[in-house]
């Protein structure tokens, strides 16, 4: 059933007006595990949050709805990606998206305290893009390969292991590790699925830059770059020698109970052959379409399993050796770890955070924040990006306990 924003909010907002002085004066409960296709809803007060003050952070993030690109306002449907995304990066050569794209919701969002929904809006229950937080359920595909041994250590090479095509045997290529890959420093040159490296996300108005400057040195030049990280998905889809949503599957969304509804997509294209198997190869985030699409309570799951360091109701699903190295600032860029977890170094990303907090991040803005400090997480989707900030500052102010 779709969640209304003020039908739950409502509900939620009355009930915390209405709680007995037990329930606020009450010790915090031992994190709870929501069961596959259940979720308690607790109030704001009975996880210590004020619901005025997490009301205002709520209305905030409605009111910051992502703005549409320049020149569509009033022109068309903005919500619908099959027309903006392609308006979005027009700009860059070979900028044709290649895998799917749809329609989306209005801004939507919820707040996870002690594992307990505190609040909700909009239709959090829509299956929608979710661009790079893709790369999240990417690097914990790979993560379980570390996990169970199929990467024996994350500075090994990649040719070591798979060699899935022959860009990946140029003289360039050939130092690039599993680490650099996910740390976004690799360097990696060649064309995946038709994009070749140097069109993805140029200088504003040079298209041809990154061409003509060369490849960047391996290791010591990070760069957003979704070839990069397509890459990243053939080696891994080499690796498993599966389709890797089988593997996410099996290893993470089914042990922390994430519905049958998220579906990850690659391209038309992107199609690989390993040991005979024909196996369509999915992509890092929607920059041309595909990527995951995903329901906001399932990407919470998601923030859950990451405020759990990777443990969930006793199980293991990533260890903490993974978590640790995912945390770990990466040198040419403090404020990211692994693929996709952005690093709160220097208090740079929320100010109103400790510096302890990440959050995975995708275009849209499509945000899952994880707050240590607090026990919580906030899943908001569809904000103003730069606007991201001020929603963290009201959310921090309504922790009263």
């Amino acid at each position: 059933m779709r969640t209304s924003r003020m039908g739950v909010w409502g509900l939620l907002l009355s009930a915390a007006l209405a709680v007995s002085p037990l329930s606020e004066s009450s010790a915090l409960a031992a994190d709870y595990f929501p069961p596959k296709g259940q979720w308690t809803t607790r109030t704001p007060a009975q996880e210590g949050l004020d619901a005025t003050r997490l009301k205002a952070a709520i209305d905030f993030a409605v009111s910051a709805e992502t703005l549409a690109p320049a020149g569509l306002k009033g022109k068309a449907n903005l919500r619908d990606l099959r027309i903006t995304v392609p308006i979005k990066y027009a700009g860059e050569p070979f900028s044709s998206p290649i895998g799917p794209l749809k329609e989306r919701a209005p801004a939507n969002g919820i707040i996870i305290r002690h594992g307990y929904i505190v609040a909700e809006w909009g239709r959090t229950q829509q299956v929608d893009m979710t661009f790079s937080v893709s790369k999240t359920f990417l690097s914990s595909v790979a993560g379980v390969a570390f996990d169970r041994g199929m990467i024996r250590n994350v500075h090994d090479r990649v040719i070591d292991y798979v060699r899935p095509t022959p860009d990946f045997m140029l003289a360039h290529n050939q130092p690039i590790t599993w680490d650099n890959m996910l740390r976004q420093d690799s360097g990696w040159i060649g064309t995946l699925w038709g994009k070749p490296w140097w069109a993805d996300r140029p200088e504003p108005g040079k298209p041809w830059s990154e061409l003509a400057k060369g490849p960047p040195p391996v290791g010591n030049a990070w760069k957003y770059n979704d070839v990069r990280v397509n890459a990243l998905a053939l080696a891994l889809t080499w690796l498993w020698k599966k389709p890797l949503p089988e593997v996410l599957k099996q290893y993470v969304a089914d042990p922390i109970g994430m519905s049958d509804a998220w579906h990850w997509e690659g391209y038309d294209n992107s199609w690989t052959e390993v040991d005979g198997k024909r196996i369509k190869v999915v992509s890092g985030g929607g920059h041309w379409g595909g990527g995951m699409f995903i329901s906001a309570r399932d990407q919470a799951r998601l923030g859950l399993l990451g405020l759990n360091r990777g443990k969930w109701n006793g199980r293991t699903v990533l260890s903490d050796a993974w978590v640790k190295m995912a945390t770990t600032p990466t040198a040419t860029n403090p404020g990211y770890g692994f693929c996709n977890w952005f690093l709160n170094t220097g208090h740079n990303m929320y100010p109103a955070a400790r510096e302890d907090s990440v959050s995975y991040i995708g275009d849209g803005a499509n945000v899952i924040f994880i707050d240590y400090e607090h026990d919580m997480v906030a899943v908001v989707r569809w904000i103003d990006s730069p606007r991201m900030k001020e929603f963290v500052r009201l959310l921090e102010a309504s922790v009263t306990r």
